[in-house]
C-alpha cells in the first residue's frame, strides 16, 4: 500500500480541507500547486509544481501516489484561461495520474453539469467528468453546489455587503434553491470516496436547501444587520455584480453564476451527504462573518 497522496490546490480552499482531513487519517499529503510560495512553514506538506505544459514532470510526481484528489478548475475566464483551456488541463493532469499508476482519481465537479448547458462553467465540468470516465481508472465524482464554512467566500461576502449597503438586492423571485454543503464535510467524502474501491458519482450537498432569499434574510438577521432586502428583476444583477466588482476590485458575481443559481443548479433533490447545517454554522459564526471581504482575485491571481 502506498503511503502518500496528491492533492492539486492543498494551500487554497477545498485542497487545504481534504489535505487537512488526509492528515488527520495518518496520510502523507503532496501537493501539485501553482502558488508554492503559499506553504506553511510547519505544514508538513510535500510541494510540487502543477506544470501542464510539462506532463512527464506531472507524471513523476504522481508516481507512487495511492490516491489523487483533484480541485483544480477555474471559477470564471481570467486572462488567457477559460473553461474550455481548464478542460484540456484537467485532461493532461489526469493521463499523467495514469501514465504514474495512481491507484484511484477523486475528482471534484460541481451539481447538475451537463453537455448541454448553456453556460460554460457547467459544459466544461462535465467534459472533465466525461474525460476521467474514457480513462476507464478507478475514481469518483463529487459533486458539491456551494461550499461554505473556514474561509469561503460566498457566504461571507454575503454577509460583508449586508453589514455594509444600505440596500441588498436579490434577483427576480429569489425562491431558486441552493444545496450548500460545508467545505470539511466536503473532504471527509473525498477521503471516504478515496479508500472506497467503487467507481461512483456523489452529490456533495449539505442538509439543508434554503432559497436564495431565506438564506440572505437568515445571514441578514445573524449579523444584526439594517439593511433593506429588496427584489429586483433578475436581469439587473450581473449588472450591479460588475458595479460592485468594480469598486472592490474583484469579481463578485458572474453573470453565469447568477443565471446557473436562478435555473435551480446549485439544487438537487436527494439525500444529503453532508452533515453540517448551514443555518446553525452562520449562527455559531456570526460575530466574524463578513468583517473582512474575501477577494477572490487576490486570492488565486494576485
Amino acid at each position: 500500500m502506498t503511503d502518500f497522496d496528491v492533492v492539486t490546490g492543498a494551500f487554497s480552499y477545498s485542497g487545504a480541507a481534504i489535505a487537512r482531513e488526509l492528515q488527520a487519517a495518518g496520510r502523507r499529503v503532496r501537493t501539485l500547486t501553482g502558488h508554492p510560495d503559499r506553504a506553511p512553514a510547519a505544514g508538513g506538506i510535500e510541494v510540487r509544481p502543477l506544470d501542464f505544459t510539462d506532463p512527464a514532470a506531472l507524471a513523476e510526481s504522481l508516481r507512487g501516489a495511492g490516491t489523487l484528489y483533484n480541485t483544480y478548475w477555474v471559477r470564471f475566464a481570467h486572462g488567457d484561461v477559460d473553461h474550455p483551456v481548464a478542460v484540456t488541463r484537467s485532461r493532461v493532469l489526469f493521463q499523467a495520474a495514469v501514465t504514474a499508476g495512481v491507484r484511484k482519481i477523486v475528482h471534484v465537479s460541481i451539481t447538475n453539469p451537463s453537455a448541454d448547458s448553456p453556460y460554460p462553467y457547467f459544459r466544461g465540468k462535465a467534459a472533465v467528468e466525461q474525460a476521467l470516465r474514457d480513462l476507464g481508472v478507478s475514481h469518483a465524482v463529487l459533486r458539491p453546489a456551494i461550499l461554505f464554512g473556514g474561509d469561503g467566500v460566498l457566504i461571507n461576502n454575503i454577509a460583508w455587503l449586508l453589514r455594509r449597503l444600505p440596500l441588498f438586492a436579490v434577483g427576480g423571485s429569489g425562491d431558486y434553491r441552493i444545496r450548500p454543503v460545508h467545505v470539511d464535510d466536503l473532504a471527509r467524502l473525498a477521503v471516504r470516496a478515496g479508500n472506497s474501491a467503487a467507481t461512483e458519482v456523489i452529490d456533495a450537498v449539505g442538509p439543508e436547501r434554503p432559497t436564495f432569499l431565506a438564506l440572505v434574510q437568515t445571514i441578514k438577521a445573524a449579523v444584526g444587520s439594517r439593511s433593506q432586502v429588496i427584489r429586483v428583476p433578475g436581469a439587473l444583477i450581473p449588472a450591479a455584480g460588475r458595479l460592485l466588482g468594480l469598486a472592490l476590485r474583484d469579481t463578485l458575481l458572474t453573470t453565469e453564476e447568477y443565471r446557473a443559481m436562478a435555473d435551480g443548479l446549485a439544487d438537487t433533490e436527494g439525500p444529503a451527504t453532508g452533515e453540517t447545517a448551514l443555518s446553525r454554522w452562520i449562527a455559531d459564526h456570526k460575530d466574524t462573518l463578513g468583517r473582512v471581504y474575501a477577494n477572490e482575485l487576490t486570492r488565486h491571481f494576485r
